[in-house]
């Protein structure tokens, strides 16, 4: 390695002002740089979290020393955002902003889910035009106002209808999107990565300005889960859902199946909005158990001992961090036949995908019913794992991104070596406040 590198990331969310899996993966890859001797900046909007969430975090984030957060307040609240919403400019931060940008000379500005941060802040350069700028599609923002492809409140998005659905959805209507304006933004970014091939298609298919490629997710290493297992957590043969307790999850068809299984648990980790409604719908079933929001090393034990994971999303994910979390574990997964759930399933040989009701019931028949076929799939799904979606095979896609890139650039790669280490820190709380992807 030349030297060590200035890392500068931009995402409207990050740990603990976050929710999602988007934020973990970016946290896990500032904490992997910096542990490589990296310095890493991270940018994010509270303002943005505290509209959804307005009290305090309630889980304690280790921070690597060579990582800094830097907080967006601007004071305005909802104001403030509702400005960047329709205006696709940061401007109650700007200042703060181009601050960031000159204080340093940045060798990489990597942006994430900018949605209230704006489109404007891709056009902002640091240290004097030498930094490599790279763009994670975390979601489909890009090619849509409601971020997740999800129609009118209720279906995947099979063709674009833009302003009825973000009036159904009680956001207002963007303008600046139907003005170029976001494509002119767009073009002073070096490369666009997405978490899947699925999503890349997507992001062309829906007629975005500029070329995709393919850089897949990770999670830190889990061999103590499978090498020193914990007992299982629950007396009974399981399956598990893991993930927020939103509609477009689709725990709300499995409960509507379960009761056509027998034999079998369904266990659920997570919390969301529909909460109640989902605890509600399944109160008739006893073999179905809610248990709130799990830490990671509670499901580390959740997902060694379940006969499979399922991931029944009724939209387009972008990646499936459930599946490979499962990897991670030798367990492994049943998903449905949507967005990048069935890209993954299919590189890793490690479960099954369906499409209705009728085969869902037969996955779930075939993964209990046969365990050494079952545990065949799980040590697939474990060398997939160790394969792609390790820290150490994403950082080396990392680098080589970032030294192909500089060359265009520059004429010289950012790097001549690059040393991984262990994974990066997990949360420091041990309360059950883990988010679930």
């Amino acid at each position: 390695m030349k030297r060590p590198l200035r890392f500068l990331h931009l995402t409207t969310f990050y740990p603990p002002y976050s929710f999602g899996g988007d934020a973990m993966y970016i946290y896990r890859l500032a904490h992997s740089l910096a542990a490589m001797g990296h310095e890493v900046d991270v940018v994010h909007n509270v303002d943005a979290y505290h509209l959804q969430h307005p009290a305090p975090p309630e889980i304690a984030f280790a921070e690597h020393p060579r990582v800094k957060r830097h907080e967006l307040r601007s004071g305005w609240g909802t104001l403030g955002l509702l400005a960047i919403q329709q205006t696709g400019q940061p401007w109650p931060h700007d200042s703060t902003l181009r601050k960031l940008f000159a204080a340093k000379k940045y060798d990489v500005v990597h942006y994430h889910n900018i949605s209230l941060l704006g489109p404007d802040v891709l056009r902002y350069e640091a240290g004097g035009k030498h930094a490599v700028k790279l763009y994670t599609t975390h979601e489909h923002w890009l090619v849509c106002p409601m971020h997740v492809l999800w129609k009118f409140n209720e279906r995947a998005c099979e063709k674009p209808e833009c302003i009825e659905c973000v009036l159904r959805g009680k956001r207002p209507p963007q303008l600046w999107r139907s003005t170029g304006f976001l494509d002119r933004c767009a073009a002073y970014v070096d490369q666009f990565v997405s978490p899947s091939r699925f999503t890349a298609r997507m992001h062309a298919e829906r007629g975005f300005s500029q070329p995709v490629e393919h850089l897949p997710y990770f999670i830190p290493r889990s061999d103590e889960d499978w090498q020193y297992p914990k007992p299982s957590p629950h007396p009974k043969p399981y399956f598990l859902f893991v993930g927020r307790l939103e509609r477009i999850k689709g725990l709300h068809t499995l409960i509507d199946s379960w009761s056509h299984i027998k034999g079998y648990d369904l266990l659920v980790a997570g919390a969301g909005a529909e909460g109640e409604a989902l605890r509600a719908q399944a109160a008739t079933n006893k073999r179905i158990h809610f248990l709130g929001l799990r830490s990671q090393a509670e499901l580390g034990a959740l997902y060694r001992h379940a006969v499979s994971v399922i991931v029944p999303s009724i939209t387009y994910e972008t990646f499936g961090m459930i599946l490979i979390e499962a990897f991670a574990r030798k367990t492994p997964a049943i998903a449905r036949n949507l967005g990048a759930l069935p890209e993954v399933i299919e590189d890793s040989q490690a479960g099954f995908v369906y499409d209705d009701e009728k085969g869902l019931l037969e996955a779930v028949r075939r993964m209990g019913s046969d365990r050494a076929a079952r545990d065949a799939m799980g040590e697939r799904g474990y060398a997939a794992f160790e394969r792609w979606w390790t820290p150490e095979a994403h950082l080396d896609l990392y680098a080589g991104y970032l030294n192909r890139l500089a060359r265009a650039k520059f004429g010289t790669p950012l790097l001549d070596e690059w040393h991984t280490t262990s994974s990066p820190a997990e949360p420091v709380s041990s309360a059950h406040t883990s988010p679930n992807p």
